[in-house]
Order: C-alpha cells, then structure tokens, then sequence
C-alpha cells in the first residue's frame, strides 16, 4: 500500500487530545467531527492521501476532481490542545485500515498525544427519538474519566464488533500507551440517514468534558430541517414497504455495522 502524508503546516501543538470521526453508520462521527472543525475555526496540518483508500474521485465546486483523503486539524488552547481528525472515505479493507491507523498513531506519537476519541455509531431499525451513547475504550481509567449521565458504560452486549478506524484506532493505542475511548451514538442505519441527533449527543458530551464552548443553535436548526425531509420520506417509504408487502418481495436492513 502506498500513502502520502503531506504535512501542511508545523505548528507547536501541546499535549493534544485528539478526536476522530469518519464516515460511518448515520455519519454521526463524520457530522461531530466535521462541526468540531468549523466551530472552532481549527487549521489543517497534515493531508493523508492512499491506495487504501477507495478507487473514486470526488468532484469539487470547482468541477474539477479531488482523490479521496483523510485530514488532521489543530486547535491551539491554554492547557490541551485538540487534533481532530475527518475525512470523506475510511480504508477499504482490514489491511489497509491497520495501516492507516499505524500511519496515524506514528503521527500522535510524534506530537505527543495523551488521549485519543474516536467517535461512531450504532446502528437502529428506526431512527431513534432520543440517541444513547455509549463508551467503551482500552482502560478503565478513561472511561471513568468521560463518564456522564447521558454516557452508558454498559456495552459489552448491546454492540458487536467496532468495525473500522473507530475502533481499531482505539485498540493499536493500547500498544503505544495512549490512552483511547470511542464513543457511539445511537443512530437511523439506513445508508442515506444523516445522524444528526447522535451527533448532537456527541458533541454535548464532548462540551462537558473538553469545555468546548459548542454553539449548538447552528446544529439545531439543522435537526429541524433533517426532521421534517425525514417524516416526508418515511411517508414514502411506509408506502413503499406497503407495496413490498404485497408484492411479497424480500426485505431487510442490517444494522450490524458500527463505525
């Protein structure tokens, strides 16, 4: 496998915590990431390009072509600063994800990371009015660290495997004694689904623990509008089921996957 880490700038960056979120079941790690990155204006420091990743190319506003990519982003703060980490793709396989996250973990070992998040979702038959949030991570100590009362520390049962960065990223940091939590939001695990309930979730608990300082209003709206495209499309799709139904064709939608 081929990989190009360009690194973009070379800022001091202090102790970092560091938090992660790809693409994934309802794109609740991807949505929290993503918002983490604008809200508080973060900068890119390193682009990850690599022939793990998907053989496709995204068309830009410019209607030009961008391959696939993986990006870190700072934020400088008085005591730790955040990294963050977001992209439009994951690794496409099991190989090519281990060394991703070798390639990764290389990086925060470099700048010192102390902690690393990553943040996924559970997938649900049905979008969930109120989203739990989970925890599991590769010590004790840290779960107890991010424990709140929104956040459900009793996992072992209620998920299967962590497929993906979210998972493994946490997993190979134990090798490196970082300590590392993931954090997965109940989520719709329809592939079109946008998580933003979960996402919200996310980020509330991230905001209590970090002292973010989340404008939330922005994200709010979003649920709004998200809310009323989702009860018109599940009219839709109630008649579609309907029509299955009777048509006595096959259907089924997994919601094993978490990432």
């Amino acid at each position: 496998m081929t990989t190009s880490i360009k690194q973009i700038s070379n800022p001091k960056i202090k102790d970092p915590i560091v938090i992660e979120g790809l693409p994934g079941i309802g794109n609740v790690g991807k949505i929290a990431a993503d918002f983490l990155v604008d809200s508080l204006k973060a900068k890119k420091i390193y682009e990850i390009h690599s022939s793990g990743f998907p053989h496709s190319v995204f068309i830009n506003e410019d209607n030009l072509v961008d391959l696939p990519k993986i990006e870190i982003y700072h934020k400088k703060r008085d005591k730790n600063d955040i990294l963050l980490i977001t992209g439009d793709i994951q690794p496409l396989d099991e190989k090519s994800c281990y060394e991703f996250c070798d390639n990764v973990l290389d990086i925060l070992e470099k700048n010192n990371a102390r902690e690393i998040i990553t943040l996924g979702g559970i997938g649900l038959p049905k979008a969930p009015k109120n989203p739990k949030v989970y925890s599991t991570g590769n010590n004790k100590d840290i779960i107890k660290k991010y424990k709140t009362k929104a956040l459900n520390t009793e996992i072992f049962g209620v998920v299967g495997p962590i497929i993906g960065v979210t998972g493994l990223l946490v997993g190979l940091a134990q090798q490196r004694n970082i300590d590392a939590i993931a954090l997965l939001a109940q989520t719709f695990s329809h592939p079109t689904y946008l998580g933003i309930k979960g996402a919200k979730e996310l980020l509330a608990i991230l905001d209590s623990k970090l002292n973010l300082k989340i404008d939330f209003k922005a994200l709010d709206e979003e649920i709004k509008d998200i809310e009323k495209e989702v009860s018109t499309n599940s009219q839709d799709l109630d008649k579609l089921q309907k029509t299955l139904k009777k048509s006595a064709l096959p259907q089924k939608i997994d919601v094993n996957y978490i990432g």
